[in-house]
């Protein structure tokens, strides 16, 4: 999970959300969708969790794989996990106490036990309501993983998590299924059937950094900032990038980062954050 320096090459609300949202009885579903509706626009039609977007932008629209060289992948994908969870308000750090215990020290807690109706999100916050005691973000990142040399936390992780990312993204009907022969063996791909879903998270992923950059990340929707970070830490944000021209290139990459470069120790101390966020940013670029 440890990366190198260096970056990878290269509205409105209506009332019907709005009621929605209310009928909702999870306070932390009903921002999330809030947020998501005021943030971008899309239609509920292909409304994408953190993880479907990191996959999508990793996806090879034709071939329906990611890239056989990409190894963070996986882990980026459970660092989405643990946010999704956090901005839906089943956990969040502990407190720092009087000695201020960094980001990475501290352990993630339960805030509420209310399943969130996605299954990857309700296995990894079963796993996380048994554990005793508490972790920290990066040891659960490594559990949901796999990658731990405990033998007795092997159990904690979540298998086949792309698979089923891309399931989900084709009953949304943004990709479809079908079997390629590569020699010795037939591997399931999913290529992308709804180009307009994919493109339209590339520009949202483009204007975030280009016409709409704000230059504070506390200014940018959480859900935002944590894509444009995950999706770095998964090697995947050159895929949004690479359609552009050599000078929005050179704007985007400089801003992105800027991003990198944050004291996440001091952003995380700021109002009306997610000291989660933060860690698990911290997690990746430590």
């Amino acid at each position: 999970m440890n990366r190198g320096d260096g970056l990878v090459q290269r509205r409105n609300v209506s009332r019907e959300a709005t009621d929605s949202a209310q009928r909702d009885g999870d306070d932390g579903d009903k921002k999330l969708d809030l947020d998501e509706e005021a943030g971008d626009g899309d239609s509920k039609e292909t409304r994408l969790t953190l993880m479907e977007e990191v996959l999508l932008l990793g996806l090879k629209d034709k071939e329906g794989y990611t890239s056989f060289w990409n190894d963070c992948i996986s882990s980026g994908l459970r660092g989405c996990i643990l946010i999704e969870l956090a901005l839906r308000g089943r956990i969040e750090l502990e407190k720092a106490g009087m000695r201020r215990k960094s980001l990475l020290s501290r352990k993630i807690i339960m805030k509420s036990d209310t399943p969130t109706g996605d299954v990857l999100l309700d296995e990894a916050l079963k796993h996380m309501k048994e554990m005793d005691p508490p972790e920290t973000v990066q040891s659960w990142i490594e559990y949901l993983s796999g990658e731990t040399w405990n033998p007795l936390k092997l159990k904690l992780q979540l298998k086949n998590v792309r698979e089923r990312l891309a399931k989900n993204l084709v009953e949304k009907g943004v990709l479809t299924t079908e079997k390629q022969n590569f020699l010795l063996f037939d591997m399931t791909t999913h290529p992308v059937t709804d180009n307009t879903a994919k493109s339209r998270l590339v520009k949202k992923v483009q204007d975030s950094v280009l016409s709409k950059w704000v230059n504070d990340p506390h200014r940018m929707d959480k859900r935002l900032l944590a894509l444009l970070f995950l999706s770095h830490a998964s090697d995947v944000l050159e895929n949004a990038f690479a359609p552009l021209n050599d000078d929005d290139y050179e704007v985007a990459m400089k801003r992105i980062r800027d991003l990198l470069e944050l004291d996440y120790e001091q952003e995380s101390l700021k109002t009306n954050t997610n000291e989660l966020l933060w860690a698990v940013f911290a997690a990746f670029t430590k």
